[in-house]
Parts: C-alpha cells; sequence; structure tokens
C-alpha cells in the first residue's frame, strides 16, 4: 500500500460518559500531530495537509480536524490513511468512514472510550489477577459520608483524567476532602472521581506495541504477540507525584533504564504484565502503562493511557519535547521518525 497519511486533532470535547467528564486538552493534540506528519514527511511518506505548503512551526497546518467535515476534507484531497491522534469515543465521527473500510492508526473508538475509564479498567485487570492499587469510588452524592479504607497518604484522581492532570496526593483527611471538594466544585471531572492507595517506590513507565512486523535495526522483525519497549523511570516528582507533561517536559523528568535494570526479573514479570494487560484491552495501537512499586518493591499497574501522548524532536523548534514513549524507543535504536514509521505500519482496516 502506498501511503497517503492524514493525522486528526481533536477539535471539540467528548462527550460526557454516565456524568464523567474528560477535559480536553489546549490546541487538542494539534501539536503532536504536526509533530507525527512532519516525522512520516521526512520519511519519504506522502502527507495529506489542509494547506499545499505547511509551515514548519503551525500546527494546524498539518492536520485535520476530528469532525466529518476534516476527515471527509483529508480524504478528498487524497489520503487513504487517517492518523487518529484525538480523544476517541463510541460515537465519534470516524466511525462511518472505519465501517467504509478506511485505513486507520490508532485505537478502535468503542474501544478506547471504554477503557479510558480508569474502574472499568482497573476492574477489568484485577479479574485477571493483574496487580492494581487498591481504591475506591467517591461521587458528588456520596463523598460527605464516604470513608475510604485505604491507609494515608493516598491518591485522588478524576476517572477520565489525562496523564497526572487533576491528580492530587492527600496526606490527611482534612486534604482529603479539600481535594475532593475543588474537583467537584470546579465541574471539570463530572461527578465521580476515585481515591487511590499512594505507592511509594519507583515509578516506570511501559509502552506496549500490538503485534506486527517492525523494522528494528536493519531487519524486519516479527512480533506475534504484544510486546514492551524499554521502561522509562520517573523521578523529580511533585508531592508525590509525576508532574503533568503540558507543564513540564518529559525530559526534564523521565530518563532510561541501564541494561542491568532493563534486565531485572522483576522488570521481566512487570513486562509480562503489561503486555498481558494490552492483550485483555485489545489494543491497536500503543498504549502507555504507568507502574509504580510499594515499599517493598512489588510493582503495580496504576494507569493504563489508551492515547499515549505521542509528541516528538522532529521538528527543529520542538528540541525537548519527546514523550515518553519516543524516549523508550530510543532504546531499541529507533529515532523518533523510526518510532512513527513503524506505527504507521502496523495500520489497520
Amino acid at each position: 500500500m502506498k501511503y497517503r497519511v492524514a493525522v486528526l486533532y481533536q477539535a471539540g470535547a467528548p462527550p460526557p460518559v454516565d456524568g464523567v467528564i474528560k477535559p480536553m486538552k489546549d490546541g487538542g493534540y494539534a501539536d503532536s500531530g504536526a509533530d507525527i506528519a512532519y516525522a512520516l514527511q521526512q520519511k519519504a511518506v506522502h502527507i495529506v495537509t489542509p494547506v499545499d505548503n505547511p509551515n514548519l512551526i503551525n500546527d494546524l497546518d498539518w492536520v485535520f480536524p476530528d469532525t466529518t467535515e476534516g476527515i471527509q476534507t483529508a480524504i478528498d484531497r487524497g489520503a487513504n490513511v487517517i492518523w487518529l491522534n484525538t480523544v476517541l469515543y463510541k460515537e465519534h465521527p470516524i466511525t462511518s468512514f472505519i465501517e467504509k473500510g478506511m485505513a486507520i492508526v490508532g485505537q478502535i473508538p468503542g474501544i478506547a472510550e471504554l477503557y479510558d475509564d480508569k474502574l472499568v479498567t482497573n476492574e477489568l485487570l484485577n479479574r485477571h489477577n493483574l496487580p492494581i492499587p487498591r481504591s475506591i469510588v467517591i461521587t458528588s452524592e456520596n463523598f460527605a459520608s464516604v470513608k475510604p479504607n485505604i491507609p494515608f497518604p493516598m491518591v485522588v484522581k478524576p476517572i477520565r483524567g489525562r496523564g497526572s492532570q487533576g491528580v492530587s496526593l492527600v496526606r490527611d483527611k482534612v486534604e482529603l476532602d479539600a481535594s475532593i471538594k475543588n474537583i467537584f466544585d470546579g465541574g471539570q471531572y463530572g461527578n465521580a472521581l476515585y481515591v487511590e492507595e499512594f505507592l511509594s517506590g519507583e515509578e516506570l513507565t511501559i509502552t506496549v506495541m500490538p503485534p506486527g512486523v517492525y523494522q528494528i535495526g536493519n531487519a524486519a522483525v516479527t512480533k506475534n504477540a504484544y510486546w514492551s519497549l524499554p521502561p522509562v523511570k520517573r523521578f523529580n516528582h511533585s508531592n508525590g507525584i509525576a508532574p503533568y507533561n503540558g507543564a513540564v517536559a518529559v525530559i526534564h523528568n523521565s530518563k532510561l533504564l541501564n541494561d542491568a535494570e532493563v534486565n531485572r526479573p522483576a522488570m521481566m514479570q512487570l513486562y509480562k504484565f503489561c503486555e498481558y494487560a494490552a492483550m485483555l484491552v485489545g489494543a491497536k495501537a500503543p498504549i502507555r502503562i504507568d507502574c509504580r512499586a510499594d515499599a517493598d518493591n512489588k510493582y503495580y499497574l496504576f494507569d493504563l493511557n489508551m492515547k499515549p501522548n505521542m509528541t516528538g524532536s522532529s521538528r527543529p523548534h520542538r528540541a525537548e519535547q519527546d514523550s515518553l514513549t519516543a524516549l523508550a524507543a530510543r532504546k531499541i535504536g529507533w529515532s523518533y521518525q523510526d518510532l512513527i514509521s513503524n506505527m504507521l505500519d502496523q495500520y489497520w482496516t
């Protein structure tokens, strides 16, 4: 297939699900979409853009809005592959184009919506004996009376959050009540959240890739099952929580493990856990799983992200914008351009 790729960005907020809101990222991932498109262009892939001569630093010159009109415009301009660099949901406009046979890079919309709910995902992982932290749901109706059976400190999280945005560590009942009230009063995340036990040990992020044929080194390598990129260690936490990448670039608080650390038996087990989780959610594209150890160095899977941030340093003014997945890819010899090119090769219809 001769690729003619159009990259989508998020033009509007997704609909609430049972009163739970996923807030929209400023810019709707147009920045990473432009990174992706430019990286593919550098690999001699035909990129379809909204304008004939896209400006290097103008993100919107490289990406189409994820509306019915935006997708149709991309197709009318020649696209035969649509890259879903956007937040997906069951009734997303791309669904009708998928039904007509359009080639896709990204997740199945309904699956992405289902497992964007951290409670649903945790229930699935727990049911299959994967290690997850203890948690409890708190709603706008029961928050005054509920008493989490979790020791302090604990972590307060949105159910459909994005990275560490809206996440806070609380050390006592006063801080817990204040954090919950602040979230509900703000209305940004809807009518429910959850509280999770705090894990005090090492934090790692693992990107899991779908099965397929990949170019690694100078060879085509067939991966018959889900497989992990090397883990990235997070450090310089702010009050126990890794800073939101919209505030602090991940290259300033993340690093690759060395070979000895990567090959620890605990890492081998963690890869298996994460790869099994990716299989359970039916990932069609890379997912990112955040893991953290407790005080006894036992690792838990605490956040499965169906749409990992995919920024990269493909454009000169974006030199510090490599994502966690891009950092991990470097450990196996992939540049950001190599990563994106390999993701494209795993398109589906």
